[in-house]
């Protein structure tokens, strides 16, 4: 074993050892983290136990709901790519499992996906449940590099990708400071299926093999866009919009972005007195602040879990969404849109979901993790980065007061993402072709760049 990665287990183990007793305590005082926690330490249901079946497995690994979705528009093409196979989503998140299971709801997912919780990595919870489970293929999803998993993923046969990969420029300092440990790792994995160029250059930096990193696009531009009519017109109805109702949306917003939204909000109904914001917080256990905060603002607030149709119809001024998985579907009714993140120095989020709904986007100056969707918009004019508060009312403001310009810019956001579909079946027949006897052999056509020289 490689000394890098003894003291991996070394330190990753002491630290469960002495974190894990206060956490079960708390665990089991507050009822929080306690779904699921036998799946954690690698005990599976015995019926996803593989007894003999030789129906391809593929087990993709997502770690919250901005993952999930990701991954499920590679799991859409799977089905059809490898006809017959069997597919496990994990999560570590309780969010991401619940919005999971939520979205397989109802579609030709259902009779063949299963969603459990990601193993805690260390060597006996993740070599127990890659024994119960017996993937054929291991596919982690954008950063998620987990040493024990991986590693004993590949000791045991099983095939290995990262696929809609990127590194941050915030992460690569990061991973650079081990990358003793991570050399090792990604030497043993088998593909690596980046979403830019820079993502690729980086991966290659933290010591992945130069002819296994291909170059395929961001599976996120492949948002589902079917049913949107019906979707949206269940929201109007439920939120109780009508056509002339204007509305602002702050999704994803983190740390005292409320704040700064609220501040925007009081200059634009000054202006524009019948303008409804919905705020949907990134993490949901800050929905009781954040509607302390809007009360003490003067405006009057629901949660979206207090509208249930025409018995609770919305009254307030401001809706929080309370809710996991809804906001992009919320979009749809949105005049303009502030995707969060962005104005505090988190790296953004994604600015897509809104963009499929042909909506105007505002996003902040912190775009570090999507710049790929950023750059997009900013070539077709979809999007306008703001700088400050000022810039986001004044900005939100003139489109709330000129519609026809705001629809002109939505229109732009939406051809950007029809042109840009395509990488979810690039990721998945990555997958798929580490299924087949040739599975190192890489695609004619998409191989990086740093392959060749």
């Amino acid at each position: 074993m490689n000394p890098y990665h003894m003291a991996y287990n070394g330190i990753t183990s002491g630290l469960f050892l002495a974190l894990f007793p206060p956490f079960w305590i708390y665990s089991r005082m507050s009822g929080r983290y306690r779904n699921g926690m036998s799946e954690r330490f690698g005990h599976y249901p015995e019926n996803l136990r593989r007894r003999g079946d030789s129906a391809p497995r593929i087990w993709i690994h997502a770690a919250s709901v901005g993952e999930v979705s990701v991954a499920f528009s590679i799991l859409n093409v799977l089905q059809d790519l490898v006809p017959g196979c069997r597919l496990i989503l994990s999560t570590i998140t309780e969010h991401g499992r619940r919005y999971a299971e939520n979205r397989i709801v109802g579609t030709s997912l259902k009779a063949r996906t299963t969603c459990v919780f990601a193993p805690i990595d260390l060597v006996l919870t993740t070599r127990r449940a890659l024994a119960t489970l017996q993937p054929d293929v291991l596919a982690c999803v954008e950063t998620e590099l987990w040493p024990n998993w991986l590693m004993e993923a590949g000791r045991m046969g099983i095939k290995t990708a990262l696929v809609n990969g990127r590194i941050s420029i915030r992460s690569i300092d990061r991973y650079m400071k081990i990358r003793p440990l991570m050399q090792d790792l990604l030497a043993r994995m088998d593909a690596f299926s980046m979403i830019r160029e820079t993502d690729a250059r980086r991966i290659s930096l933290m010591g992945a093999p130069a002819d296994r990193i291909e170059i395929h696009g961001n599976a996120k531009f492949d948002i589902p866009t079917e049913s949107l009519d019906s979707e949206k017109d269940r929201m109007r109805t439920l939120y109780g919009i009508s056509d002339k109702t204007p509305v602002f949306i702050a999704g994803s917003i983190r740390g005292e972005e409320d704040a700064m939204v609220l501040s925007a909000y009081a200059r634009i109904v000054r202006e524009v007195p019948k303008t409804v914001l919905i705020l949907a917080p990134r993490h949901i256990e800050r929905v009781r602040h954040i509607a302390q905060r809007v009360r003490a603002q003067g405006f009057s607030c629901q949660l979206r879990t207090e509208l249930i149709g025409d018995g609770f119809p919305r009254r307030a001024q401001v809706v929080i969404l309370d809710t996991i998985g809804e906001l992009q579907s919320v979009y749809g009714i949105a005049d303009v849109v502030f995707c969060g993140g962005s104005l505090v120095p988190t790296g953004g989020q994604n600015v897509l979901e809104a963009a499929v709904w042909g909506k105007p986007v505002l996003y902040g100056p912190s775009m570090e993790d999507f710049l790929d969707a950023k750059e997009i918009l900013d070539q077709t004019g979809g999007g306008v980065q703001v700088k400050d508060i000022d810039e986001l009312a004044g900005k939100a403001l003139d489109l709330l007061k000129h519609p026809d310009q705001a629809r002109v810019m939505g229109c732009l956001a939406s051809q950007a993402l029809a042109l840009n579909r395509g990488a979810a079946r690039r990721h998945a027949d990555v997958i798929r072709n580490l299924l087949s006897k040739n599975g190192r052999k890489r695609r004619s056509g998409g191989v990086s760049p740093l392959a060749k020289g």
